[in-house]
């Protein structure tokens, strides 16, 4: 989402974000729609998560971690 966005700028200055029409639909319809906008937040926070943690543990090891 956002992936191809012109700025537009105003003495040196970003003052409009112009992007395609179907993904402006789609914003629109996530910040009116409460539940998708949750589920949307915890996509981009699990993702966020993934990034910063590359390691990668084995069974027995969370085990070992939550006992």
């Amino acid at each position: 989402m956002l992936e191809q966005v012109q700025i537009i700028k105003e003495n040196g200055e970003a003052k409009f974000a112009i992007i395609d029409f179907q993904e402006y639909l789609q914003i629109k319809e996530l910040l009116s729609n409460p539940e998708k906008l949750e589920d949307y937040l915890d996509y981009c926070y699990i993702q966020t998560v993934k990034h910063q943690s590359r390691q990668k543990l084995s069974l027995t090891e969370v085990k070992q971690e939550l006992a």
